[in-house]
């Protein structure tokens, strides 16, 4: 774990922050620097972890797409937390880590089917600012998902957006997720770096 944070590091205390201690141990080995900056403000921290797990309950896009498209959207915010914790939790849940790994340079990467490039140009689009989602894009994937599936994939990515410009903005580092547990590391951009790191 590398970097200050913006914002002090609170513990999580009483009963609810006990329980939280708990879990985080049990899914990550450990308490997130992040988890301690949102302890700050209790109720948003629940209600932004609340949204996450209905978030994780969504099935109209492939997990895999799902996965590719928040990387992608994480890489061009620039959230290496966001980034190194999506290719952790895609390796936990089986999904394709090599491809997973690949995301932050996916433009000039050979492994990503001409769907999963769409996805994940969508997703970088949606991240711009403002947004440069085209409606060649759009029906292109709503050709490719259905309107449930674009709809989820919008959802998503938004999510993300949410996710990675609030860790950004208040200095939340890498937990380095994927390098305790083992994984290659993930890919780089020409400068070395994840893309939009």
């Amino acid at each position: 774990m590398t970097g200050q944070t913006r914002v002090p590091r609170k513990e999580l205390d009483g009963a609810l922050g006990a329980i939280l201690k708990v879990a985080m141990r049990k899914m990550v080995g450990g308490v997130p620097q992040g988890a301690e900056v949102m302890w700050n403000h209790p109720r948003m921290f629940k209600d932004s972890m609340r949204i996450g797990r209905f978030t994780e309950k969504w099935d109209r896009l492939d997990r895999n797409l799902a996965a590719f498209a928040a990387m992608a959207s994480a890489a061009e915010i620039g959230c290496n937390f966001c980034l190194d914790f999506n290719y952790f939790v895609a390796h936990n849940k089986g999904l394709d880590e090599a491809k997973a790994r690949e995301v932050p340079r996916w433009r000039e990467s050979t492994v990503f089917t001409p769907l999963e490039r769409r996805v994940m140009g969508y997703a970088v689009a949606m991240s711009q600012t403002p947004p440069t989602v085209t409606d060649e894009q759009s029906a292109a994937l709503l050709e490719d998902l259905g309107a449930d599936g674009l709809v989820e994939l919008t959802a998503r990515v938004a999510f993300m957006n949410f996710s990675a410009r609030t860790n950004v903005s208040l200095g939340i580092p890498s937990e380095e997720y994927a390098e305790s547990c083992g994984l290659a590391p993930l890919a780089t951009s020409g400068d070395g770096v994840p893309s939009g790191a």
